[in-house]
């Protein structure tokens, strides 16, 4: 059966999963929520968001929501997490009612501490819902390099559909039933890659980065308990997986902006200088509150919170964490 499938943004992701629909003969659409980037796209097929990437001709693109959403069978949410609900307030009067939604989203909505699906819920009703997500350095996926992702849903037919969909000889997806654990680790993973970033920034070394994934492992694994996820998802594809990915790659947005503010960059400027939106700016917000409201303890996040908004050296948030009592290692 040929989908048409609608994806709602202009980001690296959208671009990526818009070429692969059209690759696989489906009918692919990207909606575009700024009318002159949707017109430079269409007419270019190009974007500054992913450099010498090629949009596939066959791909429609427009900034008009009912040119891109009216009749299509899937849809995909590239929307960052803090503009997701408004963009998909006005999308969803003209999604056909029985049109499942995937989310490739990697954060928290500020607030209302809301993963991305429980936004798109709220929104659009009762539908089909679903999670993409692992190590996705858009660039190598520009490429073909071999990669995985994890589809997660409580709709197992629907996961197998985003599974066919979007599998490609280089793309290998598999499936999951623990969406709420699949977009804590997204989101998290962002917190953390900024503090490995600030590590980088202050020329900490390995031993540091290596540390501080373990521990942050252990801080996402206890939101995610806390969350009704899965233990097993944060050792997996969108776990570890994604985690060590955007932790060390140097494209990795959130892991930049943290190593320019980790060498003395302020927030504003570093963000400034940064091509794209950083979602785990606005999730340490979110990560911070939703450790605070189910009572545990993250410290990664509590420090990049403190570096970020509250005025504290990044130095001194190391110095912070090392200076923690001794206690026992423990996971979750």
């Amino acid at each position: 059966m040929q989908h048409t499938i609608a994806i709602a943004g202009d980001g690296q992701m959208a671009l990526i999963l818009a070429s692969i629909v059209a690759q696989t003969g489906h009918e692919a659409r990207l909606w575009s929520p700024f009318p002159e980037a949707a017109q430079h796209l269409d007419r270019t097929r190009s974007s500054t968001r992913l450099a010498n990437f090629q949009l596939p001709a066959s791909v429609r693109v427009s900034g008009n929501i009912e040119d891109i959403f009216t009749s299509a069978t899937l849809a995909v949410s590239a929307i960052p997490a803090q503009f997701a609900r408004a963009s998909w307030q006005r999308i969803a009067p003209t999604l056909n009612k029985d049109a499942g939604i995937v989310t490739v989203t990697k954060g928290v909505e500020v607030s209302s501490l809301c993963p991305p699906l429980d936004v798109l819920r709220s929104v659009t009703g009762t539908r089909p819902l679903a999670v993409l997500s692992g190590p996705t350095i858009a660039s190598e996926l520009a490429r073909q390099l071999p990669a995985t992702l994890l589809c997660a849903s409580d709709h197992e037919a629907f996961a197998a559909l985003v599974q066919e969909i979007f599998s490609r000889p280089w793309l290998r997806i598999y499936t999951s039933r623990d969406p709420i654990g699949v977009e804590i680790a997204g989101a998290a993973k962002n917190v953390v890659a900024l503090a490995a970033g600030i590590l980088d920034g202050l020329e900490m070394g390995f031993n540091a980065k290596s540390a501080l994934l373990a521990r942050g492992v252990a801080e996402i694994v206890r939101l995610g308990l806390v969350m009704g996820a899965k233990q097993e998802t944060f050792f997996g594809i969108a776990g570890v997986g994604d985690l060590a990915t955007t932790c060390f790659s140097p494209e990795g947005r959130n892991r930049t902006l943290g190593e320019k503010i980790g060498r003395g960059m302020s927030l504003p400027d570093a963000l400034a200088a940064t091509n794209g939106v950083v979602e785990g700016v606005e999730t340490c917000k979110s990560v911070r509150a939703l450790a605070q409201k189910h009572g545990i303890e993250m410290p990664i996040a509590a420090a990049v919170h403190s570096v970020l908004f509250e005025n504290h050296s990044p130095a001194q948030a190391v110095r912070d964490l090392m200076g923690r009592s001794a206690k026992a290692e423990r996971i979750g």
